[in-house]
């Protein structure tokens, strides 16, 4: 499990809402850092794929447990 610089509960928002906050906790977060990001919602899985090839960040890790999408994504500058 990677460790985050910073963490963001977005549980209970829905798409697109989720990939929004994240894209402005991103920019809180240095080059390499990275962010980790806590979904309840399916469609995130998909979103955050998307956001990470548009944006050119990495989705170093993403796993789903209990219904909670969790999601490490890596500022490249």
């Amino acid at each position: 499990m990677v460790a985050a610089h910073k963490s963001l509960d977005v549980k209970g928002l829905n798409s697109p809402l989720p990939v929004l906050k994240a894209k402005k906790a991103m920019m809180e977060i240095p080059a390499g850092g990275t962010l980790e990001v806590l979904a309840t919602d399916p469609r995130a899985v998909t979103d955050f794929e998307l956001f990470c090839k548009s944006t050119g960040a990495t989705l170093v890790e993403h796993d789903c447990s209990a219904g909670v999408y969790r999601f490490v994504v890596k500022n490249t500058g």
